[in-house]
């Protein structure tokens, strides 16, 4: 079981393929080399998704539901990040989390994370539902 206040840290180094720069699709697409807001939304959640980890049951998994970011401070290539996640809490059945992200020149992000535990199967038959 996790308790409201459990902690859990992920320490990642950014390399070339997280920055903002590298999600271009065409050369119109213009953006520094720095920390893509994608890229940190993605670290919070596996953060998030790591601390569930000990409610889930046989062959289910934890997908994200909602995710309310700000994102301060630019942080460069080759920089440490390290992403703080909280639980916040049990509401009917989402999971509420917390989160802070920070580089050596300090905070670079907050967030309010909402995730959700669900049977993979089940969610790649609604996924393939939507097809036509």
């Amino acid at each position: 079981m996790i308790e409201v206040g459990q902690v859990e840290v992920l320490t990642y180094q950014v390399v070339a393929g997280d920055l903002a720069s590298a999600f271009s699709i065409d050369e119109g697409d213009q953006f520094p080399p720095v920390l893509a807001t994608a890229r940190l939304v993605a670290l919070m959640e596996l953060t998030a998704a790591r601390l569930l980890r000990p409610l889930l049951g046989p062959g289910q998994l934890s997908v994200g539901v909602m995710v309310e970011i700000t994102h301060t401070a630019p942080t460069p290539p080759g920089a440490a990040v390290e992403v703080r996640a909280t639980y916040a809490g049990l509401e009917g059945k989402l999971h509420r989390f917390t989160i802070e992200a920070t580089d050596p020149g300090g905070s670079i992000g907050t967030c309010r994370h909402t995730r959700a535990i669900v049977d993979p199967a089940k969610i790649v038959d609604r996924a393939n539902q939507r097809r036509s």
